[in-house]
Order: structure tokens, then sequence, then C-alpha cells
């Protein structure tokens, strides 16, 4: 790494908390990797606001990563977003150019190149989207808007996230949109018509590495499933679908890209992928 200068462009992590984040570890060593006068730091944050305007008034304070509980509130404190970033209502992604900050959500993008990069095939097809959330709604709406898949199916069991995400899809897309709350039976409906799964809840996530939503009787020939869990890489729900011979794609991927492509924002130089790759597997195995 560059000794810090007066030169050094500063990027940052924040969130609350965020002692466990991978990130400075992740792009410092893709800076190193590309030569580049960066440093990634990690701040514990409450008042997004502040950060970001403190983000604003220093000239070499470059990106910003935002994580939980801020990628919602920070929308309100950035100058410029694209009308797909916006309508997420999310985003994890700030840059700054000379004072104007420009905000995006890299999370969707990231898991389209995920299911592009394995081979699975989105157009016309039956997404079942499982969970609301965050991170669930950013791949819905690229999905939705970028895909061209034919029908979302999201399942849920908190009703405000779920008719909050089903009423925004089906006012900016012309995909067709299904919405309810998760129980035994409807899993089983949508897993009859689902084309690809995709899992977006905490559930087989470490510790609980012996649990997952879907009973392996209800996969079918055919189907895709993507599990956004990357710790443990292999999840139950992967480890189920793979040993009937479906094609998987591990959360791994597109916490790698979501990275990759904060990079190329930040630095405007193709992200070093192997290196990247590398540090993230180093510290899940550890």
């Amino acid at each position: 790494m560059h000794a810090i200068d007066t030169a050094t462009r500063l990027c940052a992590v924040i969130g609350n908390p965020v002692e466990h984040s991978l990130s400075p570890a992740i792009h410092n060593a893709a800076f190193a990797a590309r030569n580049l006068n960066f440093v990634y730091v990690a701040f514990r944050v409450e008042n997004v606001g502040a950060a970001l305007a403190g983000m604003r008034a220093l000239e070499t304070f470059r990106g910003m990563s935002i994580t939980i509980p801020h990628k919602i509130d920070a929308i309100a404190h950035v100058d410029d977003i694209a009308d797909l970033d916006r309508a997420m209502g999310a985003i994890n992604t700030v840059v700054n150019e000379n004072g104007r900050l420009t905000g995006s959500n890299t999370d969707g993008p990231g898991a389209l190149k995920a299911l592009k990069n394995a081979g699975v095939e989105t157009a016309g097809k039956t997404v079942l989207m499982m969970g609301a959330g965050g991170v669930a709604r950013a791949i819905a709406f690229t999905l939705a808007w970028q895909a061209g898949i034919a029908e979302m199916i999201v399942l849920d069991i908190n009703k405000t996230l779920l008719d909050h995400l089903s009423s925004d899809l089906k006012n900016s897309t012309s995909v067709t949109v299904t919405a309810s709350i998760c129980d035994d039976t409807i899993l089983a409906r949508a897993m009859a018509r689902a084309d690809i799964v995709i899992h977006c809840t905490p559930v087989g996530m470490h510790p609980d590495i012996d649990a997952s939503m879907v009973p392996p009787d209800l996969f079918r020939p055919g189907m895709a499933v993507f599990d956004v869990v990357y710790n443990p890489l292999k999840t139950k729900l992967l480890t189920e679908a793979a040993a009937l011979g479906l094609k998987t794609v591990s959360g791994v991927e597109l916490f790698i890209n979501q990275a990759v492509l904060q990079f190329e924002k930040f630095t405007g130089t193709a992200g070093p992928v192997d290196v990247m790759r590398r540090v993230v597997m180093e510290h899940l195995k550890s």
C-alpha cells in the first residue's frame, strides 16, 4: 500500500454495527493490486446524514459503502440517483465528485451478474423471491427492470415489507407480481411454479446451518436456486438442491460482485476480481 499522504483518496464503509465488515480487507487488497493511492476504513455511524455531509466537505473522501441500518435513509442525503436505484428505495454506494454525491445500489446488479455467470437464463422465467427486505428489494427490482423475467412471486412473514415491495414493483414494472404471507401450503404452490428460487432471509446462516426454508421434495428438475446467505458457503438449501442436480448460486458470488462494482465506481478502474475473491474466501474459511 502507498504511504498515506495528502493525495490519498479515502473510502469507507459505514453502518451500525460495522466491526464484522470484510470490506476494508477486500478493498485495500484491491487498491494494492492496482497500485492505487486509496485507503479504505470502517466507521461505526449512527447519523448517516452527518456522515454524508462530512464526506461532501472532504475533497479526498471519494467513496462510501453503506450497510445496515442506513441504506434507506442515505437516499435523502445524496444529489443524484438513477431511477432504478430510487425505485429500489435503498442505496449501498456513494461516490463524491467534487462535493456532489451520487448514490447507487450494487446488490441487485451483483446478484444478476451471479446468475448470468452461473448460466441461469432469466428471460421469460418465474422467480420465487423468499424474503422482502433490503437485499430482496434490490434483487427484485433489478430482475424486474433488467432481466426480462415474466413473473415474480414474493413470500415473507412480514406483511408490511411484503405489501411495500409488491406495491412498488407493480407500480414500476409490467412484470406480473404476486405476494403472499409464507406458510407451508403457499410455499408448496409457489415452488410448483418457480423456475428460479432466490432465498433472501437469514434462515440457514451460521450458526443455524442445519436450517432451510425449502423441503427437498419441493424441488423440481430444471430449477435454479440462489441463496444470498454466504456463511456457510454451502448452505443446507444449496447442498440439498445440488444433490438433486439443480443449478445453484452461492451468496458469496453476490458479495464479491457487489464489492467489485463498488471498487469500479470508486476508482474508475476494473476490479481485480481474483484478488477480491481470494480475500473473501480466506476470511470466510478462517
